[in-house]
């Protein structure tokens, strides 16, 4: 072992094997985990969705009941609309797959750009959020210092989550449980220390309303209120992490994903609407450098029995620690969602194929990587400022849950006929119009705050996917005339093939899936060293890829075809009548699976030379280069370092 791959495993933990159940049991998450994994996105918001909320109340706080039965209301609408999205994607993938599945790829692209945005914005507004809670307890001369607190712990998750999800989630754990532990008891007594005030709380609520609408009018009170309800769109976010991630979930994964969207929609529903409550029955009222929810607790606290200023202090600064502690484990859901994203849309060519690859402690490691310096970026440029990032955030979200729940609606309006599916078609046409109402209202609203910036960064992504997935088909289709330029390549009759001779000289093929590239480089060799080779040997090393370990059914189909590949050559030789053998290895990394094999050729032929063949374009760039991943160049340099000879063959790609 290399001291760079030894001080990786000292960071990120030792290898996993992707082929062994026990690895696939022991990373896959029961719905408790799931909750703390995935949920906690979704409780983390109301440690800021409800503040922006009710701060856009203004003055007319007496409208808050209306903004928390709302709140509840809600989260259970998008849950059990997206409980549907478990039940018809049971491998995952969630709102990318609904829209490329029901509404078409441009749907998709639109919508998996919009996820990205989503989880970017996940890492970054909960890292922000929790720094502010923290930093509500210092002085304000220390604040300067939030950024940088913020940065850094964007690369400390970032490479937490490198070492593997549930590994990150079990750290995270115990901050999760002390959160929800406190605020249950905060929020309860916040409520119930009030109780006896809402004989008349409840008759002055509805006068202050009717007061308001006589004054304003019923039409600008409704759509103040909608507005103040679309402010606070931040708290619904995180809803649909399970279903972009039930790939990860423990079997029955459907079972498994309702349990956990369960979970999810009571803990948020009572978190987000008691808070709003807690504003209201302690009267919170803005003060500088400090967020509603450390003065809300604060006095919450005062009346339990924390009442000395050092009591209260220590005793809120639990709280906050707690809540910030939260935030970061939010931020976490971010790096789950966003590279199980990037890893579908890479399966349909949107993004560069190698954001499908697993690492070695089998996370997509790219897209992790990319999801954390897309995060340190924005948490940068915005400078942490938590309420334009809930503008963002907001847009982003809302924008992928109406188009995934307008494909809903397009699915069920197409089976109508069932009454049970008729209720389903109405639950997800009030999911929609509630998800488009409120995207409507931040667009209009909030653009000049920042909501344009989220349309353009969400329509920059979509220009370039497009510019990827041109490029991919491009090259599939030349790829294809390649592949059936050897179609006509006759079998011949050798029933009998002749026996394998360990000490001749011997070529070895690393090939892939396409028949085309490695029937080029055999009969290259053939024609260039007539007779002079007896034993053709063919590697093939298969990438266990996220979408291929997403079940055990994907597992052997992968298997399967790659069997089925080297056999195609191998038949291929044997009727010829050529000496042949297949080597076959699966892993996360196929330099490291050729090199292995080809220790082992070397170890059964002596005197072996390595055989590939290399796309060549007529113009490369950095960008052609950036969606292929140069393996033969790669694996060349490590062969030769080991003393193996390998010659790589040029295949020009032309259409």
């Amino acid at each position: 072992m290399s001291f760079l791959q030894g001080m990786r495993q000292a960071v990120l933990g030792a290898p996993l094997d992707p082929l062994s159940n026990k690895t696939r049991h022991s990373i896959a998450l029961v719905a408790f985990f799931a909750w703390v994994g995935l949920g906690a996105d979704g409780i983390s918001s109301s440690c800021y969705g409800p503040e922006e909320a009710f701060r856009a109340l203004g003055s007319h706080t007496h409208l808050g009941p209306y903004l928390a039965l709302a709140t509840v209301v809600t989260v259970f609408i998008i849950a059990l609309a997206y409980n549907q999205v478990i039940e018809l994607f049971p491998t995952g993938g969630g709102g990318y797959r609904v829209a490329t599945r029901l509404l078409g790829p441009t749907a998709g692209v639109v919508t998996g750009a919009a996820l990205l945005v989503d989880y970017v914005l996940t890492i970054a507004i909960s890292v922000a959020a929790g720094v502010d809670a923290l930093f509500s307890l210092l002085p304000v001369g220390l604040h300067e210092y939030k950024l940088a607190a913020g940065l850094a712990i964007v690369v400390g998750l970032m490479l937490l989550n490198l070492r593997g999800m549930k590994e990150a989630i079990k750290v995270l754990l115990p901050i999760f449980l002390g959160f929800i532990a406190t605020h249950a008891v905060l929020i309860t007594y916040g409520i119930l220390a009030h109780a006896g005030e809402f004989g008349h709380l409840i008759p002055e609520m509805a006068a202050d309303t009717r007061a308001l609408g006589n004054a304003i009018g019923w039409a600008p009170m409704a759509a103040f209120l909608l507005l103040a309800y679309a402010q606070g769109g931040g708290t619904y976010t995180g809803l649909e992490a399970v279903s972009n991630n039930v790939n990860v979930l423990a079997e029955p994964r459907e079972h498994t994903g309702k349990l956990t969207m369960l979970y999810m929609a009571l803990s948020l529903a009572f978190t987000a609407g008691g808070i709003i409550l807690v504003y209201l029955l302690w009267n919170v009222t803005p003060v500088e450098g400090r967020t509603y929810n450390a003065i809300a607790f604060g006095a919450v606290l005062h009346a339990m029995g924390f009442a000395t200023p050092a009591a209260n202090q220590w005793a809120l600064l639990v709280v906050l620690g707690l809540e910030a502690g939260l935030l970061f484990v939010a931020a976490n859901t971010g790096f789950l969602g966003g590279p199980a994203v990037l890893s579908n849309m890479a399966a349909d060519s949107w993004v560069p194929h190698k954001f499908r690859y697993l690492s070695t402690r089998l996370v997509t490691e790219n897209g992790i990587v990319v999801m954390g310096l897309a995060a340190f970026a924005i948490l940068w440029w915005t400078a942490g400022s938590v309420t334009l990032l809930v503008v963002l955030y907001s847009i982003s979200v809302f924008l992928t849950f109406s188009v995934s729940l307008l494909g809903l609606v397009t699915y069920w309006f197409r089976k109508r006929a069932s009454k049970a599916r008729l209720g389903r078609l109405l639950l997800s046409l009030l999911g929609f119009v509630v998800c488009a109402g409120i995207l409507s209202l931040l667009a209009v609203e909030r653009f000049d705050e920042g909501g344009w910036v989220a349309f353009a960064i969400i329509g920059a992504i979509v220009a370039l996917c497009v510019a990827v997935r041109r490029h991919y088909e491009w090259t599939k289709t030349a790829l294809r005339r390649i592949d059936e330029q050897f179609e006509g390549v006759p079998f011949g009759s050798v029933a009998e093939p002749p026996p394998l001779v360990p000490e001749a000289p011997t070529a070895v093929f690393l090939v892939g899936s396409s028949r085309g590239g490695g029937l080029h480089a055999l009969l290259w060799v053939q024609r260039m060293f007539p007779g002079h080779f007896r034993n053709f040997v063919f590697i093939n090393s298969r990438t266990v890829d996220a979408r291929s370990y997403g079940g055990a059914e994907d597992m052997e189909a992968m298997k399967t075809e790659a069997n089925v590949a080297l056999k195609y050559f191998v038949n291929f030789c044997h009727s010829n009548g050529l000496a042949a053998k297949p080597y076959l290895s699966f892993g996360t990394d196929p330099i490291d699976g050729f090199a292995e094999l080809a220790a082992r050729v070397r170890a059964d032929f002596p005197n072996s030379i390595f055989f590939t063949s290399k796309l060549i374009f007529e113009k490369e760039n950095w960008f052609i280069s950036l969606l292929h991943n140069q393996a033969a160049l790669v694996l060349q340099e490590r062969l030769h370092a080991a003393g193996l000879q390998m010659v790589i063959l040029p295949m020009k790609v032309e259409v």
